[in-house]
């Protein structure tokens, strides 16, 4: 289980870097919970994607570490294409772990340090 943990997760940032919304479908669950977002549903993931890339039109997600276990899998990852102004110090980061069910994403939680306007 462990492989198709990884390889899901792979697809879930190759398909938010690649704009591919519609993959959202494919990779979360119909059920999926985002603790951070307090939302529930593959809908609420796609509006959060999209804000991402009209605040950040070059905005990338690059795993730099990626551990997994049975259905868990915890990911570090550096934001890459945020302009300069928005994020002086350092590269911005997130840090997530997600649960897996039947082959999809259905629970998630995370921190990120990316400054985000109204939150």
């Amino acid at each position: 289980m462990t492989d198709d943990v990884r390889a899901l997760a792979k697809r879930m940032y190759g398909a938010f870097n690649a704009r591919d919304l519609a993959a959202a479908k494919t990779i979360f669950a119909a059920d999926f919970v985002s603790h951070p977002l307090g939302t529930v549903g593959v809908d609420s993931v796609v509006k959060a994607w999209s804000g991402l890339h009209v605040m950040f039109p070059d905005i990338q997600v690059i795993v730099e570490d990626m551990l997994v276990d049975a259905d868990k899998a915890a990911v570090r990852t550096s934001l890459h294409g945020i302009p300069a102004g928005v994020e002086e110090q350092a590269l911005p980061s997130m840090m997530e772990i997600f649960r897996v069910r039947d082959g999809r994403i259905v629970e998630l939680w995370g921190l990120s340090s990316l400054s985000r306007p109204g939150r």
